[in-house]
């Protein structure tokens, strides 16, 4: 491998914002937050998710909306629901 060409790989702690669980995992992710890890003392990066394994609908089965940008009212504008029957009488 050449030398100062790859991310530095470290466990950093992730947090779900959602639904609060937390879990330390190694990643080449950066950030600036840090926090300390309850089980062992230690700091570690702190990466905040909104979306992971434990609230995404795949894996819990629940169908919740978490919208940061606005994105769903977007698409509902956009590709929302149509009105069918009105759709074929102005043709």
């Amino acid at each position: 491998m050449k030398p100062d060409i790859h991310p530095d790989y470290r466990q950093v702690v992730f947090e779900d914002s959602t639904g609060g669980q937390r879990w330390v995992c190694g990643s080449t992710i950066s950030t600036n937050r840090t926090t300390v890890w309850e089980e062992d003392g230690q700091e570690y990066p702190h990466v905040l998710l909104d979306i992971s394994m434990y609230t995404h609908p795949f894996y819990t089965g629940n169908m919740t909306i978490v919208d940061t940008a606005g994105r769903v009212e977007r698409f509902n504008r956009r590709y929302g629901r149509r009105d069918r029957n009105k759709a074929s009488t102005d043709e």
